[in-house]
């Protein structure tokens, strides 16, 4: 008795089906926001990348729908749009959840304690990375630096930043988005959904209140360089040896006595504290450009 191809599990190569249609009412729906974003460009096939998050708002990842709808309205093929799709990773290629919870394990953030965090968040939502909790809540990833090193380490949701976090913090932090209890970044807008913020990527506004005027800002040692440039000089640190050991100051110079809340040097371990964390909250950071 012989068995097929199939049974056997081999497969033959044969091109997959055409992708589904949107539903009638959805693509026109969604044909009239890519006329918009295409028009914003002189060369439309420059409209791919927020056309791809458009589409993503729709189904909360990049199907094969969207692709080819994105091809359609662009004059491309699929596997063009398909090459663009899979270079980026903010382009989800399968079902996600409400909250990308993103832990950078670069290099700084992992050393302050980045892997830690990224290790317990696997075990406490019992997933691994780019997977998504069977509630559909909160898909975990470890990602890249996030460009926020003197906040190290930092966690994302849905790419807003929660800084200084520790695993304890991080662990109340996904245990809130999945009970569905408000949650605050520390800096920048109010926390959304994936699907509204793919929304607010493809280039439509933020009609949420408050949501605009909403900002972060960077931290102290972000602008340093930027007061330096501006000819600003502030007092001179003076760090007191880590033996304890005698200390000459000169008499000019400004001496600052590191309180118990501060770091001594950059070779210390990191705090067990959270800006985030409402119990230890920590001090106003310096608007950009003051």
């Amino acid at each position: 008795m012989t068995t097929s191809s199939s049974e056997r599990g081999v497969s033959l190569g044969m091109p997959e089906l055409p992708a589904p249609a949107y539903p009638d009412d959805v693509r026109a729906r969604l044909e009239t926001d890519a006329r918009e974003i295409i028009a914003r460009y002189p060369d439309s096939r420059s409209a791919l990348l927020p056309l791809l998050h458009l589409v993503q708002s729709e189904e909360g990842h990049v199907t094969r729908t969207g692709m080819q709808f994105c091809a359609d309205m662009l004059g491309l093929t699929t596997a063009e749009v398909t090459a663009v799709a899979t270079f980026y990773t903010m382009y989800r290629r399968r079902p996600s959840g409400d909250y990308q919870v993103g832990v950078c394990t670069n290099t700084l953030c992992a050393v302050m304690g980045g892997d830690a965090i990224f290790e317990s968040l696997q075990e406490h939502l019992g997933v691994g990375n780019g997977e998504t909790t069977e509630d559909g809540k909160v898909t975990l990833e470890h990602i890249e630096c996030n460009a926020a090193c003197d906040f190290a380490p930092v966690v994302m949701v849905n790419w807003e930043f929660f800084d200084n976090q520790t695993p304890a913090s991080a662990r109340r932090l996904v245990d809130d988005l999945r009970a569905g209890r408000p949650v605050t970044p520390t800096r920048g807008a109010p926390l959304c959904t994936f699907k509204e913020t793919a929304r607010i990527l493809a280039g439509f506004p933020d009609e949420r209140d408050g949501a605009v005027a909403a900002g972060g800002s960077a931290g102290p040692a972000s602008l340093v360089g930027l007061r330096l440039a501006k000819g600003e000089t502030a007092p001179a640190r003076v760090v007191h040896p880590r033996d304890g050991g005698p200390h000459e100051t000169p008499q000019d110079r400004a001496v600052h006595d590191p309180s118990p809340a501060e770091h001594l040097s950059s070779h210390d371990a990191p705090q067990d504290t959270s800006a985030s964390d409402p119990a230890h909250p920590a001090g106003p950071t310096a608007e950009e450009g003051e």
